[in-house]
């Protein structure tokens, strides 16, 4: 049973303007996840444990210990925008 996916309202939650193109375009793509998930569903998956990787993962976390920084001219270079010694970011919440 296959549901269909309001992509105007998504696209208005992310804060994200789609032309009617686009919107049909991931109308589309969201459709054919979503049954490829409801296939997934139809697995009968008794006995079978779940995993977070496909192959057994151990000894991946790295001691925490301090280290020199990044000079902080070279990490705001990559901000689009910044002032002298902070990232300048766009103001997301609105006023009420």
């Amino acid at each position: 049973m296959s549901q269909t996916i309001d992509v105007a309202y998504v696209a208005e939650l992310a804060r994200i303007e789609l032309s009617a193109d686009e919107r049909a375009l991931f109308q589309g793509q969201l459709e054919t996840i979503v049954e490829y998930v409801e296939k997934i569903n139809e697995l009968n998956l008794e006995g079978i444990e779940p995993t977070m990787h496909g192959q057994a993962a151990s000894n991946f976390f790295r001691t925490d210990e301090p280290c020199e920084s990044l000079p902080r001219e070279a990490v705001l270079a990559n901000a689009p925008t910044s002032t002298a010694t902070e990232f300048k970011l766009p103001r997301i919440v609105e006023d009420a």
